[in-house]
């Protein structure tokens, strides 16, 4: 058994040890990963990113920052398993634009659920929606064909709302 250098904290620890007794960093990734960057934002890391659990606490690490990727993400732009942020791309999402596969947006959500003010998607809830089922106010899908609906798509997607 050797002495090294923690590469996070820089304090002495066992070359065999897999995690920093001083600081937490983890050598194997058999507790998951963790990076955030020095730079910060309005006192968030410009990109964090964490993935696995924390092995101090026993619970999943959690993704916040500007950029935030991770099994659970918070941040502006977030990418995760959960991810919630202004700009959201998850499994469930939810934002002001959000993306996934049940994204709830407050402006726009586009997945296989997605619920928003626009959305689309396999099944969509919104005031404008479009999808193989839509309700709403105003709703262009499998189910429903509101003129005010294709006129809106229309403007976003062209003449391909006629083939709907």
């Amino acid at each position: 058994m050797a002495l090294t250098n923690c590469p996070e904290c820089g304090k002495e620890i066992s070359d065999q040890a897999l995690m920093c007794p001083h600081c937490g960093f983890t050598k194997a990734r058999v507790f998951g990963y963790e990076y955030r960057t020095r730079s910060e934002f309005l006192g968030l890391p410009l990109v964090h990113i964490a993935s696995g659990v924390n092995p101090a606490t026993g619970r999943p690490r959690v993704a916040k920052g500007i950029i935030a990727i991770g099994n659970i993400a918070l941040g502006g732009i977030a990418f995760g398993g959960v991810s919630l942020g202004v700009i959201s791309f998850g499994g469930l999402s939810a934002g002001l634009l959000a993306l996934g596969g049940a994204a709830f947006g407050m402006v726009l959500a586009l997945g296989g659920l997605a619920v928003g003010t626009v959305a689309v998607g396999g099944a969509a809830f919104g005031y404008y929606a479009m999808g193989g089922g839509a309700w709403g106010a105003h709703s262009l899908g499998g189910n429903a064909r509101d003129p005010e609906a294709v006129e809106f798509f229309r403007r976003i997607i062209g003449d391909a709302v006629d083939k709907m």
